[in-house]
């Protein structure tokens, strides 16, 4: 098998690579070289809206002038010709899909490789584990992809060369849709499927049933001298530039997002509330064109949490439900509502959604000094270390706390919280999430909690650096299991605490706002259809040549012409060729001095040669005419 390519004669834009079968070879270069040649006129011109590429004349090469002033002349010729070639390349298809290629490739370092802006801790610490790569990725950008100058750079030529390639294509394609089908060719037989019978019906009558059959299979038909010319398959084209366009939109939206966005994680106990300003966040991240002004006005109350888990089987301890109930209201003084908040299902205020994204417990403890008064009592939230949540923290009293003798100090209680404790022949870990036998295990210390010193610290983290433990009655750190209602007492009494029976829990929300997120999926459900669409339609043309013969017997072609050549145009001319047929039948008496086209022989040869008569012509029954296939389609 051999191929062939289809060719735009004024534009010179190549189609796919179609098959042929070796027999049709040098049909098939005849064809070609036809087109080449520009035998088909504006009837095989347009039919994409590919630019023309035209050249600067003088560009390239060009000789050069003698003098100066012909010296610059040449050289501007020459810059602009190259300009206009880099333009082209900068526009043309094939540079923006490797652009969009380069593009997702640059995405793959953000994804897996620690980012600046959402966790500089991850950047560090994997700075301190490679020193090698660390400080190359660092001159590479690889920490901060999206804010670097190769990305952005990428992003930018993406973004012209879409808009340089749709901005003509639309005008063109405008023009088009206002402007009728080409006239037919002067000689339709060079059109890669073609047919002719011959029939006792009038010229007129015959491009008239051929202008309403047209016109009823929804071709844009109209009659052009001797012919009919119509056209179908606009919305290859429109599918086309939807696509790119799509494209646009989806490039536009993200930029838009990344500079307008915010992100913010809250974590409330139950009965506590949130207010959406910049100091209620643990933390917060946003775009480099975010403003508080833009933080959305709502607040909400936690009033309670919902968990239920899978009691028995292999999926024991697996959430079943996982829920917050909340009290919000928009602005500041709008109405209370209720809203139950759900994984995957975000409270939406306004384009700012509520995401429920983890969850806790935080036991209520009270503290007491060295002469029995409240010093602390407080719910403590506690951070899960594994999926059946047992839980880890600190408790640390800072102001308020005496000891026995009456002197200030501090207090701190590291905490490990098991919600289901297996009992004492069993490894320290929660059996179970759900609160079936909750223990509460601390370990006393005093002495300075470092919350002075202006260095930041984590309220989950004991820092015993300036600390000393309390010990028990035999010398050893002091550290007890309590249950709910149960007192730990401090040695001298230096105080007490104890574990309340009231045991809240508490949910991690992340607050996030993404404008243009509508806008991208937009952009990339229009992009699949579109796409869908310039691969599946095919835009082609149909013409219908009726003229009378020398003998007076009309002669009836009929030719299509696709972008790209494949068996649907023949078939799709065959099917109105035999329902014409039926409206104009053919003459059984063929003189034998009048060419025909021979259905079995490809349409690409040279119909120069006359057929060879048929003795039987002026006998048989007349049959529809045979619409040879398509360079390209199995016969």
């Amino acid at each position: 098998m051999g191929t062939t390519r289809d060719t735009d004669v004024r534009t010179g834009e190549r189609g796919t690579d179609v098959p042929t079968g070796e027999g049709n070879d040098a049909a098939a270069t005849d064809t070609a070289a036809a087109r080449d040649a520009g035998e088909l006129g504006a009837a095989g011109a347009q039919l994409s809206t590919a630019p023309r590429d035209t050249v600067v004349p003088g560009s390239f090469g060009g000789a050069r002038a003698p003098g100066a002033a012909g010296w610059l002349a040449w050289t501007g010729r020459e810059i602009l010709g190259w300009a206009r070639w880099f333009w082209r390349q900068l526009t043309s298809m094939r540079v923006a899909l490797i652009l969009l290629f380069l593009l997702s490739l640059g995405a793959i370092p953000g994804s897996l490789i620690p980012q600046t802006g959402q966790d500089e801790t991850k950047v560090a610490d994997f700075m301190g584990r490679h020193e090698t790569l660390g400080p190359i990725y660092e001159k590479l950008g690889l920490f901060n992809v999206y804010s670097s100058a190769w990305f952005s750079a990428i992003y930018i030529l993406l973004f012209i060369s879409l808009i340089g390639c749709i901005v003509p294509r639309t005008w063109q394609f405008v023009g088009q849709l206002r402007g009728r089908p080409p006239g037919a060719p002067r000689r339709l037989n060079r059109l890669p499927a073609y047919t002719t019978w011959r029939t006792e019906a009038e010229p007129e009558a015959v491009r008239e049933e051929a202008l309403k059959l047209l016109t009823r299979r929804r071709f844009r038909a109209h009659a052009a001298g001797d012919a009919v010319a119509a056209e179908k398959g606009y919305l290859r084209e429109v599918g086309n530039l939807a696509f790119h366009i799509a494209l646009i939109v989806m490039l536009i939206a993200f930029a838009w997002g990344q500079l307008f966005k915010y992100e913010g994680n809250k974590l409330i106990v139950e009965g506590d509330g949130f207010a959406n300003t910049l100091t209620q966040y643990d933390d917060f991240k946003s775009g480099s064109l975010f403003s508080t002004d833009d933080l959305e006005p709502f607040s909400f109350v936690l009033d309670n949490f919902r968990g239920t888990y899978e009691p028995s089987g292999p999926n024991k301890g697996t959430p079943r439900t996982y829920e917050s109930h909340v009290t919000y209201s928009e602005g500041s003084d709008g109405k209370e509502k209720q809203r139950t908040i759900k994984v995957n299902e975000p409270l939406d205020i306004a384009g700012t959604k509520v995401y429920l994204v983890s969850h806790g417990y935080a036991p209520v403890v009270t503290v007491r000094d060295g002469k029995g008064d409240v010093v602390y009592s407080q719910a403590v939230p506690l951070l899960p270390l594994d999926s059946n949540v047992t839980s880890t923290g600190a408790i640390k009293v800072m102001d308020g706390y005496r000891d026995a003798q009456g002197k200030k100090d501090q207090l701190g209680f590291r905490a490990f919280f098991l919600p289901a404790y297996g009992g004492a022949n069993t490894a320290v870990v929660s059996q179970f999430p759900a609160l079936l036998n909750p223990v509460l295990n601390l370990e006393a210390f005093h002495g300075d909690l470092g919350v002075d010193s202006g260095l930041p610290q984590s309220v989950y983290q004991l820092d015993k650096k300036n600390m000393k433990g309390f010990k028990d009655s035999k010398g050893k750190q002091l550290r007890e299991n309590l249950k709910p209602g149960e007192t730990m007492k401090l040695p001298n009494g230096a105080g007490s605490i104890t574990f309340e029976k009231d045991i809240k829990e508490w949910a991690g929300f992340q607050v996030t706002e993404q404008p243009g997120s509508g806008w991208a999926l937009a952009g990339a459900l229009t992009a699949i259809f579109g796409l869908a669409a310039s691969l599946f339609i095919q835009r082609r043309r149909v013409w219908v040549r009726a003229t009378a013969g020398p003998d007076g017997v009309t002669v009836v072609e009929m030719a299509g012409l696709g972008r790209s050549e494949s068996a649907k145009v023949p078939e799709e001319l065959g099917d109105l060729a035999g329902i014409l047929y039926d409206l104009a039948p053919g003459t059984p008496d063929t003189p034998d001095d009048t060419p025909e086209t021979n259905a079995d022989t490809d349409t690409s040869a040279d119909t120069d040669a006359k057929s060879e008569p048929d003795p039987e012509a002026k006998t048989s029954t007349p049959e529809p005419p045979a619409v040879p296939a398509a360079e390209g389609a199995e016969k």
